[in-house]
């Protein structure tokens, strides 16, 4: 998916605004009529404005997923007590600190108040919710069960944040040690290896090309550091441009899902995604064929999505749906067994439960597995870097040696 900037106007004259996901630029245009929009002007950031809202949270109003949680389950928790849901809405706003939450929060309310249904009051604040969560919603409101979605919107949502979570918490280490070495070399190569240099001119002899080297990546780095930095800051943007165009993307993630163990551990994460995602879907009552059209939304490896989405295509010409998986093989097999063995018992919902239960377990572990490799390499890696500092100059001080006796 990727992030849009958009101006429409609705038909009142009212203008809007904003930022959305969507595969493309058509589809974007598809939601915002279907939310009752005219699109005006549709573009794609990118560059530096694009680096800073991917990691920077430029848009430092969005509503984290965490917090999106939450509130989705006190919803579900004051609707199960009894109450309406325009109070249900003013208690949360009344409990919510002032800022952008809390407008939120009144914007729905009003909304809601004004003869809106929820699902709509929800597409007029798009950034905020996806279209998995807005359908979601519209779904249970058309069965009148919209609290028993709204709980399981929380489930699925709190599921989906504690598999992101255990997998930040075990990069926590690594990225520090990466972090602290590459500070370290940094470091020796700017302000340890210049005091031997001075001294080895003023010697002035020829030093070894090992010593030469590192003594030119010192001056390097002292003399034209913010023109490396630029660079790489230059290098993220072409990348982040390269990966915004479709056929770049899909080669990209074709690559990807052929690497050794890194493959194998995107398979598995997405897999838990689709399989939580889609029972999710299954369980408030949307077809399977509705199901599939959204979550190939959810899925951000584009081989694994185009597999979903003729999956559907399958489905809509009346054939089955596991089958067509297999053909592509986008899941891992033992995942394509369950799903098929689910579709032929009729049990669908309950096996992608369990689909996604298993692969959550097994994203761990192989997480697991390959911060095990990757801490030892990191230090034996920095210990090669260091060493090699040190021997360079040590060359350089047993020549001088050699040449006074």
């Amino acid at each position: 998916m990727t992030v849009y900037l958009y101006k429409a106007v609705r038909p009142s004259g009212e203008m809007l605004e904003g930022e959305m996901e969507a595969a493309d630029e058509m589809e974007l245009a598809r939601i915002l009529q279907q939310q009752g929009a005219i699109p005006v002007k549709v573009t794609r950031p990118g560059g530096l404005a694009a680096i800073l809202r991917r990691v920077g949270r430029f848009r430092s109003d969005r509503l984290p997923p965490k917090q999106l949680a939450l509130l989705t389950r006190e919803l579900a928790t004051l609707l199960e007590a009894g109450m309406t849901l325009d109070r249900s809405l003013q208690i949360l706003t009344d409990l919510t600190p002032e800022g952008p939450i809390r407008e939120l929060l009144g914007s729905l309310k009003e909304s809601v108040r004004g003869g809106s249904t929820f699902a709509a009051a929800l597409e007029t604040e798009g950034r905020h919710f996806s279209r998995l969560y807005i359908n979601m919603v519209k779904a249970g409101e058309a069965a009148g069960a919209l609290q028993a979605v709204l709980s399981r919107l929380a489930d699925y949502l709190e599921s989906t944040e504690e598999l992101k979570e255990s997998v930040r918490s075990a990069l926590v280490y690594p990225t520090i040690l990466l972090t602290v070495s590459g500070l370290s070399v940094i470091l020796l190569l700017m302000f340890v290896v210049p005091q031997f240099s001075q001294m080895f001119e003023d010697m002035g002899q020829t030093l070894p090309l090992p010593t030469q080297i590192v003594i030119a990546l010192g001056d390097l780095l002292r003399g034209y550091w913010w023109v490396l930095f630029s660079c790489v800051l230059l290098l993220i943007a072409f990348i982040q441009s390269r990966l915004a165009l479709p056929e770049v993307r899909y080669r990209w993630d074709k690559r990807l899902l052929a690497t050794p163990l890194l493959g194998d551990l995107i398979a598995k994460i997405e897999t838990a995604r689709f399989s939580r995602t889609l029972s999710t879907l299954l369980a408030n009552g949307l077809t399977l064929l509705a199901a599939l059209n959204l979550v190939k939304d959810v899925i951000s490896n584009r081989i694994i999505a185009e597999g979903v989405e003729e999956a559907a295509l399958s489905l809509k010409r009346g054939k089955g749906f596991a089958d067509p998986l297999a053909q592509n093989k986008v899941l891992p097999p033992l995942a394509l067994q369950m799903i098929k063995v689910g579709e032929e018992s009729g049990s669908l919902e309950s096996m992608l439960t369990r689909v996604a239960d298993t692969y959550d377990k097994e994203v761990r572990v192989t997480v697991k597995r390959m911060l095990t490799l990757l801490e030892p390499a990191l230090i034996v890696g920095l210990g090669v870097i260091v060493a090699g500092i040190i021997v360079s100059i040590l060359l350089a001080i047993l020549k001088a040696n050699q040449l006074v006796f």
